[in-house]
């Protein structure tokens, strides 16, 4: 496994390299990453991952600094999962100057995660266009984790006619059904013993759909109180569509279900796709 540094030497062994599958991480990897590695290994013959904390995608206050970085770790893992190369920039040579050109995305980019935390999609996607142009992947795979990041990312691909195809991971879930993240490291073990909770809330909300639930937004509110009274702090859980993140028709049958709050110090994120009949 090569790991490359600047974007030169990476695009000199690059060089008529074909059949690229391309994971975008910011590292600190866990076995979530490493089961879109081997879908990306599923899809192509050659296999890059990018390890980059992107600035851009933090805003004041949040954990940029502070966010874990673990390269020689995550190198080890990603070379016995048979990675090809790992591109692992510095900020300097990904941004050689502040970067005044971003990507405008949907109205949708400033809903959900994007109400409460203003422009992290749009640095999300201006990165993620960057490592598309230096890495030219054919194929490029994220998490279904992060429902509205991968949404996002296959409207700016089909929008703007990126020759890349966008493949979507499924969820990588501890024993307990906690979503896999870099971030759960900040749990402590009280707050991780509370944290399955809210996969637990979203469990909930899909049974009641399937049951025949078609009140919405009283789902909502209930989860929403129920994790309150738990000593959340709660940015949202809402229902929406699949196809476009809207909010849905009561009888509509692609749903997911998302949710993001606050476990002490430790923001988490999940969500649960419902497929019910017509």
């Amino acid at each position: 496994m090569l790991v490359t540094h600047t974007i030169a030497e990476l695009r000199a062994h690059l060089r008529g390299v074909t059949g690229i599958a391309f994971v975008p991480t910011m590292g600190n990897l866990h076995q979530g990453h490493l089961d879109l590695v081997q879908i990306a290994r599923q899809h192509g013959q050659f296999v890059v991952v990018s390890i980059f904390v992107n600035p851009l995608q933090f805003g004041v206050n949040e954990d940029y600094s502070k966010y874990p970085r673990t390269l020689e770790q995550d190198c080890k893992m990603l070379e016995q999962c048979g990675v090809d190369m790992v591109f692992a920039p510095s900020e300097r040579d990904l941004y050689p100057q502040p970067q005044r050109v971003t990507v405008e995305l949907p109205p949708v980019a400033n809903e959900l995660c994007g109400a409460f935390r203003p422009g992290h999609f749009r640095g999300a996607a201006t990165v993620v266009l960057k490592l598309f142009n230096i890495v030219q992947p054919r194929i490029a795979v994220f998490g279904k984790k992060d429902y509205q990041q991968l949404y996002l990312m296959r409207q700016m691909a089909a929008q703007l006619n990126l020759p890349v195809e966008i493949i979507g991971g499924e969820t990588v879930r501890a024993s307990d059904g906690l979503a896999l993240s870099s971030r759960n490291q900040y749990l402590n073990l009280a707050e991780r013993a509370e944290a399955v909770f809210l996969y637990q809330n979203l469990v909930g909300i899909r049974l009641a759909i399937m049951d025949g639930a078609t009140n919405f937004f009283k789902l909502e509110r209930q989860a929403m109180e129920v994790l309150s009274a738990r000593g959340w702090q709660v940015d949202y859980v809402t229902i929406r569509s699949q196809a476009n993140l809207a909010e849905p028709t009561a009888y509509e049958c692609n749903l997911v279900i998302l949710a993001a709050a606050w476990l002490g110090k430790t923001r988490l994120i999940d969500n649960l796709e419902v497929l019910r009949d017509g």
